[in-house]
């Protein structure tokens, strides 16, 4: 079961009292409308009642948005998730690495979101593949997972890609075959795969301009912006590789489903200056010799300019964040890995079982939707369901 402390203060708060706060962009709007009555009477709710005739204490469930951006939603979707991705995840060794973007790209980004945030996928997933079909390195399929994220500790706009890619890959007939180099931090030269990623990125980007796919602004001269960026050095680190399949299921649990900013890290509102008051952790000093680097800080910023860079990280509408490739490609994975499995001579994954959600509420937070909050009986009924854009003669 896991632990809840409830934040001091969240998103939520912040943009209920910013009243006046407007978005030009209708689906980011939407997104924010949503966090803002989230678990309100203006979302619905479920009405239980108590069947204990000395109690029949009412109980109002509000409904949450389940928006993938809202800080207060998305635990029990999570968990699901995870529990899929562990009927895929084989017994080996996995590795960690991230392909990042130059600075000088983010304006660009930001004005084709759609386009060039998929380019940051498959020129990261292209790279990595191409790396692994060469027999000097594996020859086989790895098994990909990436997951795009697009913020710095500071809510700045950074995005990029963390890929957790499988130490070996299947063959064409469905054998495993171990990777050359898993005694490293990698299983490819770091250095080698960074030229190649930026390559793959940057002549893709250069037909999209020419198509006129990506259009640049009028102070951008196209063949400047491009020997810019063929001269900057794209970095693409690895971090610790994961030492099995449960390790790489605990890293999924952080990370993939996170938000811009979680409740927890926004430490005060403070209505007389309008300001926002939010933990972050300074990597940029790392390295640099600075005592400080590395720790928790804290940051200010006015309550304007903290949903303006709260909203740099709405994804566009529909658009998938979390990404496979390889041999975890949607076509016949679960049959493949199977395959895989059984020629590994291990037991094979009997597939996903679906947990109620009364069942998950007990489980994950000790919450029992049945036990009325007033006699503390289970005794909590469904009398009712509430929808605001329904009408009583709706049905």
């Amino acid at each position: 079961m896991l632990s809840y402390t409830a934040p001091r203060v969240t998103m939520q708060q912040l943009l209920q009292q910013q009243d006046g706060w407007f978005s030009k962009n209708a689906h980011v709007a939407k997104v924010l409308q949503r966090i803002k009555t989230c678990r309100t009477a203006a979302l619905g709710y479920h009405v239980y009642q108590c069947t204990k005739d000395d109690c029949g204490h009412i109980k109002y469930q509000y409904h949450s948005c389940r928006d993938r951006h809202c800080p207060n939603c998305g635990a029990i979707k999570k968990q699901e998730w995870i529990e899929a991705r562990m009927q895929e995840l084989l017994p080996v060794k996995y590795y960690h690495v991230v392909f990042t973007i130059p600075h000088e790209l983010n304006s660009l980004v930001m004005g084709h979101r759609k386009l060039l945030y998929k380019l940051l996928f498959d020129a990261s997933a292209q790279t990595l593949l191409a790396f692994a079909k060469d027999q000097k390195h594996l020859g086989a399929s790895p098994g990909i997972i990436s997951v795009l994220h697009t913020w710095g500790q500071q809510l700045s706009f950074h995005p990029h890609v963390h890929c957790i890619v499988s130490g070996g890959g299947v063959t064409k007939d469905n054998c495993w075959k171990q990777g050359k180099n898993n005694d490293r931090d990698f299983l490819f030269p770091v250095k080698a795969m960074s030229i190649v990623y930026r390559a793959k990125f940057l002549q893709t980007l250069r037909q999209m301009i020419a198509t006129g796919e990506v259009t640049l602004s009028e102070k951008q001269d196209g063949k400047e912006l491009m020997n810019l960026l063929y001269q900057k050095q794209w970095i693409v680190y690895t971090k610790a590789p994961f030492g099995g399949p449960h390790a790489v299921i605990e890293y999924l649990g952080r990370y993939t489903h996170k938000v811009a900013i979680s409740n927890h890290r926004i430490q005060s509102i403070n209505d007389e200056d309008d300001t926002v008051t939010f933990n972050y952790k300074d990597y940029r000093s790392i390295g640099t010799g600075n005592a400080d680097a590395g720790l928790q800080k804290q940051m200010t910023l006015t309550a304007h300019e903290f949903i303006r860079r709260f909203e740099q990280h709405i994804l566009p509408e529909r658009f998938t964040k979390i990404r496979t490739y390889g041999y975890l490609s949607n076509r016949n994975r679960h049959q493949r890995i199977n395959e895989v499995l059984k020629k590994m001579r291990m037991p094979l994954h009997k597939g996903v079982v679906k947990i109620p959600i009364e069942v998950r509420m007990l489980e994950q937070f000790g919450i029992d939707v049945a036990e009325c909050p007033c006699c503390k009986n289970k005794t909590l009924h469904l009398v009712k369901i509430f929808y605001p854009w329904k009408h009583s003669d709706d049905g």
